[in-house]
């Protein structure tokens, strides 16, 4: 989750909300990560998530990414969620709950939902303040 908040200050550098993303196998190598990139690249879908995930399909020539962890700073969106559903990642770890757009348990239950034909192991607030505090400090700065 370190790298994960590393990550995220290159977001704010950027002007970019920041948000990281490290996508991990079982031994803890890292397959790809991320920062928010949708100004940088005028692409609503470049979250720090989807950015990971690109990159790990990439490397792996494949986009089926089992047996992996996702470390993100934030709740994950609708968006995201749905991608590492599809994605088949076995585990994701977030930092801060995100209230507004979550899609783990502060609006929508994308993650683990039964109805879908894969759900995430889900563990939340690792490193929860450090994060949140970025946020509110680049959304402060923005006012």
């Amino acid at each position: 989750m370190r790298h994960a908040l590393t990550l995220a200050e290159r977001a704010e550098a950027m002007g970019e909300v920041p948000i990281g993303a490290v996508l991990v196998d079982a031994e803890g190598r890292i397959l790809g990560e991320g920062w928010n990139r949708v100004i940088a690249d005028a692409d609503p879908t470049a979250h720090a998530e989807i950015v990971a995930l690109r990159q790990a399909a990439r490397a792996l020539d494949n986009y089926r990414l089992p047996d992996t962890t996702l470390y993100v700073t934030l709740e994950p969106c609708s968006m995201c969620a749905g991608a590492l559903i599809n994605a088949r990642v076995k585990r994701v770890v977030y930092a801060a709950d995100d209230l507004r757009a979550g899609a783990h348990h502060s609006i929508f239950e994308v993650l683990t939902c039964p109805e879908l034909n894969h759900r995430c192991e889900v563990t939340g607030g690792i490193l929860a303040e450090e994060s949140a505090e970025m946020l509110r400090a680049f959304f402060r700065g923005r006012r």
